[in-house]
């Protein structure tokens, strides 16, 4: 595709989930994908879905948490874009987008550890941690550093 091609294509919505827990950290899992890229939950919305529906079923879907163990506490203003590196572009979402534009939002775990279950199916992540929130640009893949910059500047001061 050329970058022409790619820049007419539309955004995938879509939905992230800023889980923190009682001590201020933010869940994170390692990308089966791409190892040593850690990311908050995150994915698409349904047709005709909610996107606050879409963020607990992602929730659910990627780390086995429960919507009664979270409290929704805060959500961006706004969608926030991110588009894709060109050369990943045809590999992902069968082409037909250029990138993401993501509602985001501040949940609070208040389960125990042991109900977070990364299994899937299909699983998306490796393994996961509580990082501080400090560590998260350092640790994700670089093309959505803007992105998690965005929530955290609007997001991360309820942590």
């Amino acid at each position: 595709m050329t970058p022409e091609e790619i820049e007419k294509l539309p955004y995938r919505p879509c939905v992230g989930v800023m889980l923190v827990n009682g001590a201020g950290r933010v869940f994170v899992g390692a990308r089966i994908d791409t190892p040593g890229a850690w990311q908050m939950p995150q994915g698409g919305i349904d047709p005709g879905e909610d996107p606050r529906d879409a963020a607990l079923r992602e929730l659910r879907e990627e780390t086995g948490v429960a919507p009664e163990k979270v409290e929704i506490e805060a959500e961006t203003d706004g969608w926030i874009a991110y588009d894709l590196p060109h050369h990943l572009v045809p590999g992902h979402w069968k082409g037909r987008f250029r990138g993401q534009k993501q509602r985001w939002y501040l949940m609070r775990f208040r389960g125990e550890d042991g109900e977070i279950d990364i299994s899937g199916p299909p699983p998306e992540f490796s393994e996961w941690q509580w990082m501080d929130k400090d560590r998260l640009l350092d640790s994700i893949v670089p093309f959505k550093r803007a992105v998690y910059q965005a929530v955290l500047a609007e997001l991360g001061g309820r942590i």
